[in-house]
């Protein structure tokens, strides 16, 4: 069998380690999921080198390797970075993968490999240039053009979540919250489900409630909560805005929890357009097709090709 006749792909997270194999045609041939091992740099390696080796005795194929990482590996060391997994940080993961799995892997933020599954056969199949935003526990995005990650010359294209949030002049932006980066302003602190309920909670002064629970009282009418979605949306168009205005993406796809608020879709085109510096705007603003699924076929289409 070639090397690429089976792709295998991973999402190494903080909770959980998820593998996926593909054929050449987007089949899924067999997937698993176990706990991270939190902390245990050596038995993540373990535990990755298991994976393989279940899924090529339980197909009988080869398989390349690709990775969907927290952080991302320096272009100057080649040492992880900015991992929220910080038992990865300093750490040379590619050498240590490919030493582990006896060959060459592919390793990029899982972001990136978000913005290159949803590019490849997803909600942005065909598109030039995607941009792909995770609103989860965190804020994150990924760049994939012609259906490749861009991981730009120091390797931190579409680190979304830590640029400011634009024009942050309206009740609850300022003084602008701290970040875990230990930087403050950052965008992470807004949109994420954790930024979106602590910017709730200190608006409404009443009980902390989760990103879900704001949203269904929204629904029912209830008025903070009908304020703070509509601040939400405010806020998050902003920040589009502006990587529409340095990149001009041909689709905007949304994942994580935040991206099943189907009001989202409806109403973030108008709160995009005002700040856009141009005389139109019309990028579509799309939906994950693959969903949580989507960062680790990203990660085995890395091999794609």
């Amino acid at each position: 069998m070639s090397r690429n006749d089976l792709l295998i792909g991973f999402d190494w997270g903080g909770t959980k380690i998820e593998a996926i194999a593909l054929d050449a045609a987007g089949a899924t041939p067999r997937r698993e999921r176990l706990a991270t091992p939190r902390g245990d740099y050596d038995g993540c390696l373990r535990a990755v080198a298991g994976l393989v080796a279940r899924f090529e005795s339980a197909t009988g194929r080869r398989g390349s390797v690709g990775f969907g990482v927290p952080g991302s590996p320096s272009p100057r060391t080649g040492l992880m970075r900015n991992a929220n997994s910080t038992w990865m940080n300093g750490r040379p993961l590619q050498r240590d993968l490919e030493q582990a799995l006896g060959r060459e892997v592919r390793i990029e933020n899982d972001a990136n490999c978000f913005a290159v599954s949803e590019a490849v056969d997803g909600a942005a199949a065909g598109a030039g240039l995607a941009f792909a935003v995770i609103l989860g526990t965190g804020c994150g995005a990924g760049i994939a053009i012609d259906a490749r990650p861009w991981r730009g010359r120091n390797g931190v294209a579409g680190e979304f979540g830590h640029t400011p949030l634009p024009w942050s002049d309206g009740p609850g932006e300022l003084p602008p919250p701290e970040c875990w980066c230990g930087r403050r302003g950052c965008l992470e602190t807004f949109p994420s489900g954790p930024g979106f309920a602590r910017a709730h909670a200190l608006a409404a002064r009443g009980p902390a409630l989760t990103a879900e629970q704001i949203v269904a009282a929204a629904r029912a009418g209830e008025t903070d909560a009908v304020r703070s979605l509509d601040a939400y949306v405010d806020r998050l168009g902003r920040a589009l805005a502006v990587v529409v205005d340095m990149l001009d993406p041909d689709v905007i796809v949304l994942g994580g929890g935040m991206s099943n608020v189907d009001e989202l879709y409806a109403r973030l085109p108008a709160a995009i357009a005002p700040h856009v510096f141009g005389d139109g705007f019309d990028t579509p603003v799309r939906r994950a097709a693959h969903g949580d699924s989507s960062g680790v076929r990203g990660a085995a289409w890395l091999w794609k090709g």
